[in-house]
């Protein structure tokens, strides 16, 4: 064999899914369909309707409707195609493992690498608008607000954003103290915010102006494709629950079912609170609004009662996401640890409390140190185009395993494959294509830099290369 032969059989190799399945059971297994379904929630509802709505609407214009829709199908195709394989191989690695169980490990990494990518930054993402909201808050409670120098970071005409390191820090904490008492802080938090929303659609409505809609494509198609885009940041999350599969109690049961069942919800959501929005107030007046929604309820109630209950439930739901989306961060890096692919430090875990310590801390004060420095929009549309890569890949998965595992029990199948995951490919691919250039370069740059890890470190290292070595 030549050496180009060898290299592309080790890059290629791939993971049985036994041993992806069955890797030890270190992690402890203590939550059901509902922690499950919350950490789904928790990680998807937040930043996306509270923050990044007010960057989409200028872009779509009344058609932020539709494009909440389109994002939300091209989600909803990937989600049946994670439903299946959640169910199939309940690993902590998420679209990583299945990846690994089907098209290599190349394939693998680039997949993992994509997540790095894609919980990484919407961590920092998520946590600049938390910041965004406190200093709403603030401003409603006492009329000051937190300084630019202190609140932005370089390049929005500030230093540094301490809400957004703080808001980082105080999740890392609570996953330190272990994943069953997370999952309940998580749940308390997911209900807040949901009641928050409701209640801005109750008074949103009551200024309703189906004027405000005319005409409806005011950007064209293209601007409701640009828009749309923009929002698939706001779906990113609902794989989270993926992530918990050596922590559930019955994975190949309930994984499925709370992966769609918060896609569900969470898409009813958001285009009940866009339709309300625009409603309320004209498309134009979203430019340059950082916390829309609660700019909706000042301008159309004249009191400061419930702009203020919105921003209360806008900071609990985006701590929610910060520490949900932090949660599936480390239990990835923790599955390409397990498999030689990052440094063991990676999935090294506490005695006392069973969660991967040194690796929480490690990615809490790196994602503190992002949010500190970068501005939002940059962060949410490279946190797409990553995710979407992913779930590209995913759509890709269920096809093969359809074909090299036939006959493995499944406890959720995706109707009307292969059709449907073709589709969730197309709708992944042509959401990728209408992000603009510089995303895509500094994705490309992303990737060139994750190549250069694996095969400098992960390639040598990998469990499977040390197990062909032996």
């Amino acid at each position: 064999m030549s050496n180009g032969q060898r290299i592309g059989a080790r890059v290629l190799r791939r993971k049985p899914i036994d041993q992806l399945t069955h890797p030890g059971g270190e992690l402890k297994r203590t939550m059901g369909v509902g922690h499950l379904t919350m950490i789904s929630i928790g990680a998807t509802l937040g930043t996306g309707i509270f923050v990044v709505l007010g960057e989409a609407v200028p872009l779509a214009g009344p058609a932020i409707v539709v494009s909440f829709v389109l994002a939300g199908i091209t989600a909803l195709f990937s989600a049946l195609s994670y439903a299946e394989l959640a169910g199939l191989i309940p690993a902590s690695g998420s679209s990583y493992s299945y990846t690994y169980a089907t098209l290599g490990e190349i394939v693998a990494w680039v997949c993992g690498w994509c997540l790095v990518l894609e919980y990484g930054v919407s961590v920092a993402a998520v946590a600049v608008g938390w910041g965004q909201y406190v200093n709403e808050l603030l401003h409603l409670l006492t009329g000051l607000r937190i300084p630019d120098v202190l609140s932005q970071p370089p390049g929005a005409g500030g230093v540094v954003n301490i809400p957004a390191v703080l808001v980082v820090v105080i999740s890392m904490l609570v996953l330190l103290g272990g994943a069953k008492g997370s999952a309940r802080t998580n749940t308390i938090l997911v209900w807040v915010k949901v009641g928050a929303l409701v209640m801005f659609c109750a008074v949103a409505f009551t200024a309703f102006k189906a004027g405000n809609f005319a005409p409806l494509f005011p950007l064209g198609l293209a601007g409701m494709s640009a828009g749309a885009a923009t929002l698939f940041f706001s779906y990113i999350g609902f794989d989270a629950a993926s992530t918990a599969g050596e922590e559930a109690t019955n994975p190949q049961r309930d994984l499925p079912r709370a992966i769609i069942i918060s896609l569900v919800v969470v898409t009813a959501l958001y285009c009940a609170v866009a339709l309300a929005a625009v409603g309320a107030m004209p498309w134009q007046s979203f430019e340059g609004t950082e916390a829309a929604l609660s700019r909706v309820l000042t301008d159309n109630t004249g009191s400061t009662i419930f702009p203020v209950l919105l921003s209360v439930g806008a900071v609990i739901a985006i701590t929610s996401v910060v520490l949900t989306v932090l949660y599936g961060q480390t239990r990835i890096l923790y599955a390409m640890s397990r498999d030689g692919l990052v440094p063991p430090l990676f999935s090294k875990l506490s005695p006392r409390t069973g969660v991967p310590f040194a690796n929480t801390v490690v990615v809490g004060l790196f994602i503190a140190v992002l949010a500190a420095l970068v501005p939002l929009g940059a962060l949410a549309d490279a946190t797409s185009i990553g995710t979407l890569f992913a779930f590209a890949l995913v759509n890709i998965a269920v096809i093969i395993l359809r074909r090299t595992e036939p006959h493995r029990e499944r406890s959720f199948r995706v109707p009307l494959s292969p059709v449907t995951p073709l589709l969730g490919l197309g709708f992944c691919v042509y959401m990728m294509f209408s992000l603009g250039l510089d995303t895509w370069v500094a994705f490309l740059g992303w990737m060139v830099l994750g190549f250069v890890i694996y095969f400098g470190y992960s390639v040598r290292k990998a469990r499977l290369e040390v197990q062909a070595r032996d």
